[in-house]
């Protein structure tokens, strides 16, 4: 009977410490997971952008795997998202062409917005090579969809009337009159030359082409 109840208490001891180390195991995974800090907001969108490619190199016809990927691949890839735009681009046939706000709706197509193509190449560079791909090789930074964002954003800014290139900072009127004084200083206020362009911080104005 001792016996029975020996094995009776060992058991109990057993069983009440597989539960203290599962509830262990369950805490100690708790605390790992909320010590690793959330993605961020650029990295969520990035890994998002990541799926979506993979998925669509994965749907390709014929058949593609990540490495076969060129340049073509990549603007293929592009132009197929322009059916999920959502910008107005108006044709050089449409009467609103190059009107910021036009005065009626137009049958012209709804396309990505360059801006939103440039920030998705961006992120999918980088996720190319933090998956395993080599920066040399990387289809994102090719030429071709460089001059392809290129031309998608000039036309896109003449069609719709914008401008995407980047406000430069004026500079202070108290910067502006130490320039306007060294400059007196050292060439007596001839500003056409190089020399004094590039002393006023400009860089060799006067040379370049």
């Amino acid at each position: 009977m001792d016996f029975v109840i020996a094995q009776g208490n060992n058991f109990t001891t057993s069983t009440n410490n597989m539960i203290q180390g599962t509830n262990f195991i369950a805490n100690s995974t708790t605390m790992i997971a909320s010590s690793v800090p959330p993605l961020s907001r650029y990295e969520n969108q990035k890994r998002r952008d990541w799926n979506t490619f993979c998925q669509y190199v994965r749907n390709h016809q014929p058949p593609l795997s990540l490495p076969q990927c060129s340049s073509a691949h990549i603007l293929e890839f592009l132009r197929y998202l322009d059916q999920f735009g959502k910008t107005k681009i108006h044709n050089q046939n449409c009467p609103f062409f190059g009107l910021l706000n036009p005065p009626a709706p137009c049958p012209c197509p709804l396309r990505q917005a360059w801006g939103s193509l440039d920030a998705l190449i961006g992120r999918l560079r980088a996720a190319y090579e933090e998956n395993g791909g080599k920066p040399e090789m990387n289809p994102f930074g090719s030429r071709n969809v460089r001059l392809f964002l290129r031309e998608v954003r000039d036309f896109q800014s003449k069609s719709r009337g914008v401008s995407y290139e980047k406000k430069r900072k004026r500079p202070s009127s108290s910067t502006n009159n130490n320039k306007q004084k060294t400059t007196v200083a050292v060439d007596g206020g001839d500003c056409g030359t190089g020399r004094c362009a590039t002393f006023c911080g400009y860089g060799n104005i006067g040379n370049n082409n």
